[in-house]
């Protein structure tokens, strides 16, 4: 497919112009004549690395190469290197054929070694090219840019480097940290990348938060991981949950080994844990002073006659290093400045949420001040790339767009048709557009113990709970259902049978809701319920915690029975009809969203999963969902044929014609992967399309949708919202949107605290040829229906639809998990009373299996993911 027909540039006219300040700094005047790049191949002087070492390291022995040859060899030309393989020069260093050699010594914990740096050219690069690109040229790709825009993030990065402590394109420094749970903490800092505008080059700054270790004594720290008063509460020994706790902790971690026996700190990382406390874990070792003499000693007993130490704390495991050499834990410091790359649970990820969350104007203030004390244009090494730039935010124009009117049921107290303010509405008097079926054959199963959830409380819930419906126009047919109680600890598929069992069911009837009260935010029970309600049971299920029980809020009901309306086949809202045929032009329209979510850090051998969902009615409020089992972190959905063949027959089957247009919003691609992902995707859809029947060709809007970026605006004086973020329906279509490309930025939602994201759309193909108007108008409008909000939201509800059933996978995937588990901890190399544990890579494991993942035939139509 050539580019050409995939995106055109437009810009919209509709709405109220207001200027705003974006976090770009614009680069005056960048590279016009070539970038030399360079492959560095930095090794021991004698023998080689294994792996290549951390990237810190790499780059400190790189720069006392840099400063040794820096007037010599390098002929005053600053080389900025990736701290991998690559590095670029604003002129060159040395001939293209040639290949330059530095030595260098580098001292790190005392011990100084000679390494060798061997760099060769390997290509010149034209930096006219993005000349081409940010004019908007069309035979110029993103793809074809990035060295250029690699090399001038080193050079900014060089800068930054001295300052804070880097990870890529981010930079923290401890100023301002915060402790957290976990022998955690969190760090404040800024990424920085060059970015390409309309016929300008930009400098982009955001704020950026990471976990770190916190450093010093690994006794000490691990005494705060594990929650416990004092260490000798381990004299019983550890529990599996607190290996394995401390086992994730200590993957990847550096860490120093510091007693009497050595000169200055030893670094190593520990590979995991012994199988037995160190006055238990034996090996067989030959004392200096008796030699020939090989005796059976515990670690313990060797500290003590080997150095002299007695441990304190000899009923802890050691830590297994390099060559099975074994270290007690209370001789261990954590090095500082590493940063986490685990998960973070629960706890501390609402401390970094809290952390990170800064209104915009505070935001704006930290990265004007970072630019001030970092004085980027006056660096050496940016100004050699050929960079100037100030140290001011640009100020750019954007456009408001007017809500659109929201449609609610005709029986509503006050007015069902109103166009919202703020984003935001009160559903007070307001009845739901359509309602589902009845309930008639739902029953309550309580998880939470009697304490948590007295027969009274409930009792009273559920009838607060019926009258919120029945007055929201949602029928409950039987206002008393069978109340169930049942055992967490018990097995759940059979507590939810026994549940569904209290129902009287006519013949042929089958259950309708379960309701089930959880004690807690456990994802464990959650997940279970779920995957033995979409997997066995085919049954509804809404679940709620035992503390709503206590007290019935009026909204916390209203928000149930907005949700199980929407399972049990009604609408909540609407788009005014006539608004939809014209921003549709009149021409039955499918509306697809698809995602695809990967594993989590340290998760490689659990699969990916790509979740679809398609309208099944006119004005694209109700949507069936697919979901697709991939090879692990694999991208471009297979199978993609199937899912939009079943989601052309659903739409057909509910509204009695096939679509002559289908709008496809796809997260989750990369720039770089834009033009990949939609050739392929798009010829699966057209695929689809001509299988149901011959000649059958409707016209397709494929649209990738980002979220995942550092670009923020800030409004300016009193044009913002009470949290001091852009106003809903804020849409940014020039200066900082991409040259060749037909994108826009979208604030499509009220921010509730913090610095609001926007959502950026990019248009890859539009066979319906929409104006940026008409689209943009139509993304907006949309984000209005999301079925169980009374607010308008962030992502266009194809997308956000997709991202829930990405997410209720793990509950299809319950029963795989112990084999995920496995493999991934195999994978992961902890130590569990073993040394050592095989990872598992067979073609045939799970995560290398492509399948559709199947739902129960009676939910496989319906919102269940709601």
């Amino acid at each position: 497919m050539s580019q050409t027909s995939a995106h055109v540039k437009q810009y919209g006219t509709l709405g109220r112009k207001q200027r705003v300040f974006v976090n770009y700094v614009e680069l005056t005047k960048y590279p016009e004549g070539n970038i030399y790049q360079y492959d560095v191949e930095l090794a021991p002087e004698c023998g080689a690395f294994q792996k290549l070492p951390a990237p810190a390291f790499m780059r400190a022995v790189f720069d006392q190469a840099m400063r040794t040859f820096r007037t010599t060899k390098l002929k005053g030309i600053p080389l900025v290197y990736d701290a991998r393989r690559i590095a670029y020069a604003p002129q060159p260093i040395c001939h293209p054929k040639e290949t330059l050699t530095l030595s260098t010594t580098y001292t790190d914990s005392g011990r100084t070694e000679a390494f060798i740096i061997q760099i060769r050219q390997t290509a010149v690069i034209n930096t006219s090219i993005l000349t081409e690109y940010i004019k908007g040229r069309k035979s110029v790709e993103i793809a074809d840019i990035q060295p250029i825009l690699t090399a001038l993030d080193l050079a900014i990065g060089s800068v930054v480097h001295g300052e804070m402590l880097g990870f890529n394109r981010s930079f923290f420094t401890p100023d301002q940290s915060k402790m957290t749970s976990g022998a955690l903490e969190l760090w404040r800092g800024f990424s920085f990348s060059v970015r390409p505008g309309v016929e300008k080059l930009y400098l982009n700054i955001n704020t950026a938060v990471t976990a770190m270790y916190s450093p010093g004594s690994l006794l000490e720290l691990m005494q705060r991981l594990l929650d416990l008063n004092n260490i000798n509460q381990l004299r019983g020994g550890l529990s599996p949950q607190m290996i394995n706790k401390l086992g994730s902790y200590l993957r990847g971690l550096v860490l120093y080994l510091t007693h009497r026996g050595i000169q200055g700190k030893r670094k190593f990382a520990a590979k995991g844990l012994t199988g037995k406390p160190l006055d238990k874990e034996s090996f067989e070792w030959e004392d200096p002073t008796r030699p020939g003499n090989p005796e059976t000693v515990t670690v313990a007993q060797y500290y003590q006659r080997r150095y002299n130490i007695a441990l304190r704390y000899p009923f802890l495991p050691g830590l297994v290093g390099r060559k099975k050499a074994v270290f007690p834990i209370e001789m261990c410091d954590v090095a500082p400045n590493q940063r986490y790359r685990g998960k973070l649970d629960e706890k501390q990820t609402s401390d970094m949420v809290t952390f990170a969350c800064s209104r915009p104007s505070d935001n704006m203030d930290r990265i004007t001040r970072a630019l001030s004390t970092l004085e980027l244009g006056s660096s050496p090494v940016v100004k050699s790339f050929g960079m100037v730039l100030p140290s001011k935010l640009s100020e750019i124009e954007s456009r408001v767009l007017p809500p659109p009117t929201i449609m609610y049921g005709s029986n509503s107290r006050q007015k069902p048709k109103f166009s919202p303010q703020g984003g935001a509405w009160n559903m007070r008097d307001l009845c739901i557009t359509k309602a589902g079926k009845p309930l008639k054959y739902w029953a309550v199963l309580i998880l939470a113990s009697s304490k948590m959830a007295p027969d009274n409380k409930v009792q009273a819930f559920i009838a607060a709970l019926v009258d919120m419906c029945n007055r929201t126009g949602y029928r409950i047919d039987n206002p008393r259902p069978p109340i169930a109680r049942g055992n967490q600890g018990a097995d759940i598929a059979q507590e939810m049978r026994k549940a569904c069992h209290a129902i009287r069911l006519p013949s042929g009837e089958a259950p309708q809701l379960l309701l089930v009260v959880l004690p807690t935010t456990n994802a464990q029970i959650y997940q279970t319920v779920k995957n033995c309600a979409y997997t066995t049971l085919g049954i509804q299920t809404q679940c709620m915690q035992a503390k709503h029980i206590q007290r019935p809020n009026p909204q916390y009901c209203a928000n149930l029975c907005l949700k199980i309306n929407a399972k049990l086949g009604g609408t909540n809202q609407s788009l005014q009809e006539g608004d939809m045929q014209i921003m549709l032009r009149k021409s039955p329209t499918l509306f697809m969203g698809c995602d695809v979510t990967h594993p989590a850090p340290g998760e490689q051998f659990k699969p990916s999963i790509a979740s679809v969902v398609g309208s099944t009615d006119l004005m694209g409020l109700r949507y069936a969902a697919t979901l697709i089992q991939l090879p692990s972190r694999q991208e471009l959905v297979n199978l993609l044929f199937d899912a939009v063949v079943r989601h052309l027959k659903l739409f057909f089957k509910n509204t009695r014609t096939k679509p002559k247009h289908i709008i496809f919003y796809r997260d989750g691609v990369s720039e770089t992967q834009f033009n990949q992902t939609r050739d392929r995707e798009l010829v699966e859809i057209l695929r689809a399309c001509s299988s149901i029947e011959a000649g059958y060709k409707p016209q397709v809007t494929f649209l990738a949708v980002l979220k995942r970026h550092n670009t923020r605006f800030f409004p300016i004086g009193r044009d913002g919202d009470r949290t001091g973020n852009c106003v809903p329906g804020t849409i940014i279509d020039r200066s900082v949107t991409m040259a060749p490309l037909f994108d826009f930025y979208l604030f499509s939602h009220a921010a509730i605290q913090g610095t609001s994201r926007p959502t950026h759309y990019y248009v890859l193909h539009n066979d319906a040829g929409f104006t940026a108007d008409e689209i943009q108008k139509l993304t907006y409008y949309l984000c209005y229906t999301y079925a169980i909000c009374t607010r308008s939201v962030s992502l266009v509800p194809p997308v956000y639809y997709a991202h829930r059933v990405a997410d209720r996978a793990r509950c299809h995937l319950v029963g795989m998990g112990k084999e995920f588990d496995d493999a991934s901890s195999a994978a992961d190399g902890y130590y569990t009373g073993v040394t050592n544990i095989a990872p598992r890579t067979a073609p045939t494991h799970p995560s290398t299996i492509t399948k559709l993942i199947v739902t129960h035939p009676r939910l496989e139509e319906s919102m269940y993911f709601m």
